[in-house]
């Protein structure tokens, strides 16, 4: 199953889920994007939001405005889906609309490897990015031990290279793999401080003492977070 959250009134670029993409609205080209793989589901705080997908032939679920995360969004979607606990459920952004089918499948397999182990609570994906893309808040960073565990998601470029010339950082990709049963458990975990500092939700499993693993993949996707992404992004259909 692919859930993808789509909040209306986004901080830094209101409305963008809807802003159109090649004539048609962001979160739907993201859910063509991965409709061969999987089931997708939209869910949603906007009712516009569900009578756009229903033009488009997409199931879209109406959740809370209040929830605190887009992974909070997808797991009140899962509730009311009746997924069993060990359905994987893989969590693409609504501002990702030219992500690779092998990025999302590569997911999958990680997830699946990782479905019985109680520490790793969610998977994800990071590319390569050189020095000058790091310095960017938008994009956010990410690093891990020698097994591609995250140890630390910053927005700031990490890690520090004091005395090492350093050209090549991992960025984190807004894809997240579960299970419903670690969904659950993400969603009922206490929220630390790092979240709340970062506004990385991904930060509330390491605060509390459990994993996330992640995979490199290749990709030319981005999201689109601001005015110049999305100028970028109509660029790129163009």
């Amino acid at each position: 199953m692919i859930i993808i959250p789509a909040r209306l009134k986004s901080t830094r670029l209101p409305n963008k889920v809807l802003e159109k993409i090649g004539n048609i609205p962001m979160v739907i080209k993201t859910a063509q994007a991965v409709s061969s793989i999987d089931n997708v589901v939209i869910a949603t705080d906007s009712q516009k939001v569900i009578d756009i997908a229903k033009e488009y032939n997409i199931k879209a679920i109406l959740t809370s405005t209040s929830c605190k995360s887009g992974t909070d969004r997808i797991y009140e979607a899962s509730k009311k889906l009746n997924l069993n606990e060990n359905e994987i459920i893989i969590n693409v952004q609504a501002d990702e609309p030219f992500i690779e089918k092998e990025v999302v499948k590569e997911l999958f397999e990680l997830t699946k490897k990782y479905i019985n182990n109680p520490e790793v609570i969610a998977t994800s994906c990071y590319k390569l990015i050189d020095n000058n893309s790091a310095n960017d808040p938008n994009i956010v960073k990410v690093v891990t031990n020698l097994e591609d565990i995250a140890l630390y998601f910053s927005r700031s470029k990490i890690p520090f290279a004091r005395e090492y010339k350093l050209d090549e950082y991992k960025a984190h990709i807004g894809l997240y793999g579960f299970t419903m049963k670690k969904l659950e458990k993400f969603c009922n975990m206490k929220s630390g401080l790092l979240e709340d500092i970062e506004k990385l939700e991904q930060l509330r499993i390491l605060d509390n003492g459990y994993k996330v693993a992640l995979c490199k993949v290749e990709t030319n996707s981005f999201g689109i977070d601001t005015l110049e992404d999305l100028e970028k992004a109509r660029e790129k259909i163009e």
